[in-house]
């Protein structure tokens, strides 16, 4: 057995040597106890022997006929008992929260649909669930949730790190070429993927790589199309508002621009060619962490994707 087993163990000995102690002291016998923790005389006698090596003090006066506290024993009771009944009321406390939706969350959001569409739905959550506390981080870069203090990482495309918990948000989302009125007037629209070559492409780019390899594709065959534009960000969100203003075509998510889309604030062009899929999942480092709050946190957020996307 290994040091940190052994000293695992050790603590759980202690633990029960306290309990030992306790009814010893309570029934005034150590076989009553022995027999109420359903525990043989010699490992409950072994039990207090151990306890008061650890104290170096002497807590029981024991004979043949007999057993009494010493006043040191008398004094420690307290505090075992203390002891045990803060235990007992931790773990109680721990059974009940997993059944308390509350408590502090820490999300991790995409910039563009984190603003645009997840922060009013998160301000609903809390309005219905007011014992919940939420810290957002509104980003779009990668998150280590094994490093960082963060417990939900919402996130387009399944995670590369199969460790990870991914829960599906909208599996079928894909991504949406698209423009505004203006930028079609004064530059027409795109036939066929090839013509994009002529076109002014806003690209999102995170950490040293760009994302300018946009594919379509019809029936069997997909092309990909390595564009260029006048603009780069790390900020998806600012894609989409230059993409709003005007002033180029950008490769989104469709949940991100489906508002627009809708408003006429934004057209999409090159529809009869499938684009890339684009999912989107809630992520968790470990299972034990998908809590009351997490799991009903993620049934709205699914409730509320499929209402908007079967809105008209």
């Amino acid at each position: 057995m290994g040091r940190p087993q052994r000293a695992l163990k050790d603590r759980m000995e202690r633990l029960e040597d306290l309990q030992i102690f306790v009814h010893t002291a309570d029934n005034a016998s150590l076989s009553a106890a022995a027999r109420e923790l359903d525990l043989t005389p010699a490992v409950a006698s072994a039990a207090l022997k151990r306890l008061e090596t650890a104290l170096d003090t002497r807590l029981l006066v024991r004979s043949t006929r007999s057993l009494r506290l010493t006043p040191e024993g008398e004094r420690y009771l307290g505090f075992a008992r203390q002891a045990l009944a803060a235990l007992a009321a931790g773990k109680a406390s721990m059974a009940q929260g997993k059944n308390l939706i509350g408590g502090n969350l820490s999300l991790s959001i995409p910039s563009d649909l984190g603003r645009h569409v997840l922060m009013p739905w998160l301000d609903e959550f809390q309005n219905r669930h007011a014992q919940v506390r939420l810290q957002i981080r509104i980003s779009d870069r990668l998150v280590d949730m094994f490093r960082e203090t963060v417990d939900v990482v919402i996130r387009y495309g399944k995670p590369a790190d199969s460790t990870l918990v991914a829960l599906p948000l909208e599996v079928g989302n894909q991504r949406v070429l698209c423009g505004a009125p203006a930028y079609f007037s004064r530059h027409g629209k795109p036939v066929v993927p090839d013509d994009l070559l002529a076109h002014n492409c806003l690209c999102f780019m995170l950490g040293d790589t760009m994302y300018n390899d946009w594919r379509f594709g019809t029936g069997d065959t997909a092309q990909t199309i390595s564009v260029k534009g006048d603009r780069i960000s790390d900020d998806a969100e600012l894609v989409h508002r230059w993409a709003v203003e005007g002033r180029g075509l950008a490769y989104k998510s469709k949940l991100d621009v489906l508002q627009d889309l809708r408003a006429g604030r934004l057209v999409g062009v090159l529809t009869d060619y499938a684009t890339e899929p684009y999912p989107l999942y809630m992520l968790c480092p470990h299972r034990m962490m998908l809590s009351p709050t997490v799991n009903t946190l993620k049934a709205f957020l699914g409730e509320k994707i499929a209402r908007l996307l079967s809105s008209v």
